[in-house]
C-alpha cells in the first residue's frame, strides 16, 4: 500500500506563497490537511482563510530550530499525525563575491545558508522526531519527507555563490537522510527547480521573464508552481522513491550569468 493523496497530512514551510503554497492547495483539493509554516503571518493566515478547514497555519522561522521544534509537535497534535513534510522556505539573494559596492557581505552568505539548508535541516528534524511515531502500513512506510534545492546547485552562476553553496547542501543531505530515517519507514527526496513563475520571478520585468522563458528548451515557458506540487504528490504516493534529487526545469541548464 503506498500513501494516498486524498489522505495526506502535511506539513510545508514556506507554505504561504510560491511553490509551498501551491503543494498545499494541491493537499487541500485532494480531501487532505495541511499546516502551512511561514514567518509572514499576514499572508499566512490569509492563504489558511483561502484554503478553508483543512488548512492551519503556525508562524515560524525555520532558523530558529527550538521554536520549530514545539511548532511541529503542535501541528502533529492538531493533524492527530504527519506523514508528509515539504521544505520550501528559501531565500534567493544575489550578490558576487568582489561588486562594484564591495565585498559579497559574510553576514549575508551565512543567512542564506541558516534559512534555506539550516532551515531544511531544521524541519526535516523536527518532523522526524514525530513521524517515526506513527503506525505504519505493511511495508513499514510511516512518513515522506520532500527538500527544495534548486538547478542552481549544478548550474549556479555568478552572483549566485551563497545560494548555490545552500541548495548544494540540501541535495546532499538527501541521501545521508535517506539512509539513516529508513530504519523508521521515512523515505526523504529531494526536488531542484529551475526557473518558476513566482511571487520571486513574478517581481521582475517582462522582458526580463521571457527572457528567461526563452532559455528553457521545452516547453519554453517558466515552470508552473503546479507541476512542483504534482511531482510531491507523485514521490508522495510512489512508495520506491527515495534517496533521490529529481530536476524539474525543461531540459534547462543555466548559463554563467
Amino acid at each position: 500500500m503506498s500513501f494516498k493523496w486524498c489522505k495526506a497530512k502535511a506539513i510545508v514551510s514556506g507554505g504561504a506563497s510560491g511553490l509551498g503554497r501551491s503543494v498545499a492547495e494541491s493537499v487541500v483539493a485532494a480531501g487532505g490537511q495541511v499546516v502551512l509554516l511561514d514567518c509572514d503571518v499576514k499572508a499566512g493566515e490569509a492563504t489558511v482563510k483561502e484554503l478553508g478547514s483543512q488548512a492551519y497555519f503556525m508562524a515560524v522561522d525555520v532558523t530558529d530550530a527550538a521554536a520549530l521544534l514545539c511548532v511541529v509537535e503542535q501541528a502533529n497534535k492538531q493533524l492527530g499525525s504527519v506523514d508528509l513534510a515539504v521544505c520550501c522556505a528559501g531565500i534567493a539573494p544575489s550578490a558576487r563575491l568582489l561588486g562594484r559596492d564591495g565585498l559579497h557581505e559574510a553576514e549575508l552568505f551565512l543567512r542564506v545558508l541558516a534559512v534555506n539548508l539550516a532551515g531544511t535541516f531544521n524541519l526535516a528534524r523536527a518532523v522526524a522526531a514525530v513521524m517515526k511515531n506513527n503506525q505504519s502500513d505493511e511495508q513499514g512506510a510511516r512518513g515522506v519527507i520532500v527538500m527544495t534545492s534548486s538547478i542552481a546547485a549544478d548550474d549556479g552562476q555568478i552572483g549566485q555563490a551563497a545560494y548555490a553553496a545552500s541548495k548544494g547542501g540540501v541535495a546532499s543531505m538527501t541521501l545521508p537522510l535517506a539512509r539513516e530515517l529508513s530504519r523508521i519507514g521515512v523515505r526523504v527526496m529531494c526536488i531542484a527547480p529551475g526557473l518558476f513563475d513566482t511571487p520571486m520571478s513574478q517581481s521582475f520585468s517582462e522582458q526580463l521573464r521571457e527572457n528567461l522563458a526563452q532559455q528553457v528548451p521545452f516547453p519554453q515557458r517558466l515552470g508552473l508552481p503546479e507541476e512542483y506540487a504534482h511531482l510531491v504528490k507523485s514521490i508522495y504516493e510512489n512508495g520506491y522513491l527515495n534517496g533521490e534529487i529529481i530536476r524539474l526545469d525543461g531540459a534547462l541548464r543555466m548559463p554563467v550569468k
